[in-house]
C-alpha cells in the first residue's frame, strides 16, 4: 500500500470500497449492461462484483471494470485508483517509475497502467479549441536537440526540435511537433485546431501575422521590446481575464 497521505480514504485502501465508488460514478441510475445496454435490469452473482443481465435476450455477465481501462488487469482496483489520482492532480504529470515507487507496485505494472490512463485522457477527434469569443494563447519553443545533430558550435534553433502550443485559457493544451517556425509549418497546425470564433493571443512572430486575420481577433505583445503584458480597454473584453494581451499561459505550461 502506498504511504501517502493522501490515499487515507477508504477507496484507496481495498477494493470493495474502490468498486463501490466507482459502480456510484459510471453507474449514478444502476448497473449498465455494457453488452445490450440496458440500465438497471441486471443482479448480483455469487462472484463479487459481477452482475448478469436480467435482459433474456442477453444473460451476460459484467462488472464495472469492463470496456474501461481496468479490464482483465490483475492489478489492485485500488491502485488503480490511486494511479488515476496522481495523473490527473500533478501539473507535471508522473512517469512510470513514480508509479512504481509510490504504489509499490511492479516497473511493468506502473508501466502499463501509465499508458492505458493516458490513452484514456486522451481527447477523441480533437474538436475546435476556443470558439464563442474566448481566448487562445499560441507560441513556441525548442526542445532537445535533432536526431544527429551538432550540439555545439552557432546553429540558432535549427538543430533544435520545434514545438507549438496551443493553450486556452481556463481550458486545455495541445502541443505539436514541427519541421520549423515557417508559416507553413504553424499556420496549418493553427487553423486546424482553433475555432474562427476565437480570440488568438502570440508573440510578434511574422508566422502568426496572415493566420490571425482568420480568427475573431488577434492581438500580439512585442518580446524582442520586451513588453510581456499590454492592458487594453476592458470593454472589448467583457469577460474575465480576456482583455489582459499576454502569452504568459503558455509560457508557464512550457516552464512546467
Amino acid at each position: 500500500m502506498a504511504k501517502n497521505s493522501l490515499f487515507n480514504e477508504p477507496h484507496f485502501q481495498n477494493d470493495e470500497a474502490a468498486r463501490t465508488m466507482l459502480e456510484g460514478i459510471l453507474w449514478p441510475d444502476g448497473p449498465i449492461c455494457p453488452h445490450c445496454g440496458l440500465v438497471d435490469c441486471a443482479y448480483k452473482t455469487k462472484r463479487a462484483g459481477v452482475y448478469r443481465c436480467a435482459e433474456q435476450r442477453c444473460r451476460k455477465d459484467f462488472s464495472v471494470t469492463m470496456k474501461t481501462v481496468m479490464e482483465r488487469s490483475h492489478i489492485a482496483l485500488h491502485k488503480w485508483l490511486q494511479a488515476f489520482h496522481l495523473m490527473t492532480s500533478s501539473k507535471k504529470g508522473v512517469s512510470a517509475h513514480q508509479l512504481h515507487r509510490t504504489l509499490n507496485i511492479g516497473y511493468e505494472a506502473a508501466w502499463f497502467m501509465a499508458h492505458r490512463i493516458r490513452e484514456a485522457m486522451r481527447l477523441g477527434g480533437l474538436s475546435p479549441m476556443g470558439g464563442g469569443g474566448k481566448t487562445v494563447e499560441v507560441d513556441e519553443t525548442f526542445i532537445g536537440y535533432l536526431d544527429g545533430a551538432p550540439k555545439k558550435g552557432r546553429h540558432g534553433t535549427s538543430n533544435r526540435n520545434t514545438v507549438v502550443t496551443l493553450v486556452e485559457r481556463g481550458g486545455s493544451a495541445r502541443s505539436f511537433h514541427v519541421d520549423g517556425t515557417r508559416v507553413a509549418d504553424i499556420a496549418p497546425i493553427v487553423r486546424e485546431n482553433l475555432s474562427r470564433e476565437s480570440k488568438l493571443m502570440t508573440d510578434e512572430g511574422g508566422w502568426y501575422k496572415e493566420v490571425g486575420k482568420d480568427f475573431l481577433r488577434h492581438d500580439t505583445v512585442n518580446h524582442s521590446k520586451d513588453e510581456y503584458v499590454r492592458y487594453t480597454n476592458a470593454k472589448e473584453f467583457p469577460s474575465g481575464n480576456d482583455w489582459i494581451i499576454h502569452t504568459n499561459t503558455v509560457e508557464g505550461l512550457f516552464d512546467l
